[in-house]
């Protein structure tokens, strides 16, 4: 008797620590979960947030928050990121530009964190086109109308502007000019929204943005659509030809908009934040509201975002090794 005492006490014992890991996935979230957006408040990837934030916030029973912390092409808030607990409080909303600002930085030997080894794809919530930009004064129609004004007028002194060093339209218009051979000068800003408020005021000749932050401004005449770097026409902007289509095809890179948690967080927290996330992507009111705002919704598992990840990193690293951009 005193033996079997002894083993129902011990397995007793032992049973909490069997079902640690589900009591831990059932518990979470117990409090405030974070979302950092590496760019300023009302760009797409900040209107994506907080439309997946709102609807995890109604789904899991806690506060699901968006924190804005923006500058050097999204890599002040992807470090923010890369440095938080792998509690799974906190997550960032990152776009195209994720993979091409770190690549330019570990390209540099000065990495603020490491792509592969402390980012968890948590789920691909919205894939939206990236368009190329200009000012309406600018006298071209086209992408290969604006290389041929360029390389036909060598005293035009023509700009860009991007987010930020190693962001996608840094990338995209450093391609540009060593494969055209056309000069411009790079204008950097801490957000796509300034950015874009500089050439609506013509201050800026060329650029680029989401498709969800300028299709009005395309639509009203505001801003021309010289191509898309999507590998196939937008809906949205049927009559705006793709960068391939014109003859540029290193210009080519999807755009998307999804989330990533620290890559220790407990499997458990991970699988839970991707179930949630990938839900509020796909529910019926997110839904409605990224087809307004010309995004395509997803809600992908977070294997699928990670696989995104790296296809873009292996795309684009040769590229990127060639034009040794620098990004302080």
């Amino acid at each position: 008797m005193q033996i079997e005492r002894r083993r129902l006490l011990a397995a007793a014992a032992a049973a909490p620590l069997v079902h640690v890991p589900a009591a831990r996935a059932q518990a979470f979230p117990a409090k405030t979960v974070r979302i950092v957006v590496p760019f300023p408040a009302g760009g797409t990837t900040d209107v994506i947030a907080r439309l997946v934030a709102q609807r995890m916030t109604e789904s899991m029973g806690q506060p699901v928050i968006v924190e804005n912390r923006s500058g050097a092409g999204g890599t002040i808030g992807a470090e923010v990121m890369a440095r938080a607990a792998p509690d799974g409080y906190t997550m960032m909303m990152h776009n195209l530009t994720f993979p091409l600002a770190s690549t330019v930085q570990a390209l540099q030997g000065k990495p603020l964190y490491n792509l592969e080894n402390d980012f968890a794809g948590v789920s691909l919530s919205a894939n939206v086109p990236f368009m190329l930009l200009a000012h309406p004064s600018v006298p071209a129609k086209n992408l290969a109308q604006f290389v041929r004004l360029l390389q036909g007028n060598r005293k035009l002194s023509y700009n860009y502007g991007s987010t930020g060093p190693g962001s996608v339209m840094n990338v995209l218009g450093e391609i540009l000019k060593q494969e055209t051979r056309v000069d411009m000068t790079h204008i950097p800003f801490k957000g796509a929204n300034p950015m874009r408020l500089e050439l609506l005021a013509g201050r800026l000749d060329f650029g680029g943005d989401q498709l969800s932050t300028c299709l009005e401004n395309i639509r009203k005449g505001e801003l021309r659509a010289l191509a898309t770097t999507a590998p196939v026409r937008v809906k949205a902007l049927p009559d705006v030809p793709t960068v391939r289509e014109l003859g540029f095809p290193l210009l080519e890179i999807e755009g998307w908009n999804g989330l990533f948690a620290p890559a220790k967080t407990p499997r458990e927290v991970l699988d839970r934040l991707s179930k949630e996330a990938a839900a509020a992507a796909r529910h019926p009111e997110v839904v409605k509201r990224l087809l307004e705002i010309a995004a395509d919704p997803v809600g992908s598992n977070g294997p699928e975002m990670t696989a995104m990840l790296r296809r873009q990193v292996e795309q684009f690293t040769p590229i990127l090794r060639k034009l040794k951009l620098v990004v302080e």
